[in-house]
């Protein structure tokens, strides 16, 4: 299933993570592989600790950061993509 800005999103139960200063360490339990993300990644971690649709973050972000629609919506979906290919995010 792709994810698209009507897809409910939320992290999934075998991942862990912690807050660092601006920046978020993650850990896929199943497969024992740490990852990294910036302070937008970290944001959007955020956001997806609980069930929530991928254009209410578009919107967050948008308010948030000046950044355009489209390439704020491409990367937005590219990482959200990104993260449910390595397990980490669930799709609703």
């Amino acid at each position: 299933m792709k994810v698209t800005l009507e897809s409910k999103v939320t992290v999934d139960d075998e991942v862990v993570s912690c807050d660092l200063e601006d920046e978020a360490a993650i850990l896929d339990l199943k497969e024992g592989i740490y990852y990294g993300l910036d302070p937008v990644g970290a944001r959007i971690w955020k956001l997806l600790q609980k069930p929530v649709k991928v254009k209410e973050i578009l919107e967050t972000l948008l308010d948030e950061y000046e950044v355009g629609e489209e390439e704020c919506r491409g990367d937005l979906l590219e990482l959200l993509e990104e993260m449910k290919d390595n397990g980490l995010l669930k799709i609703e």
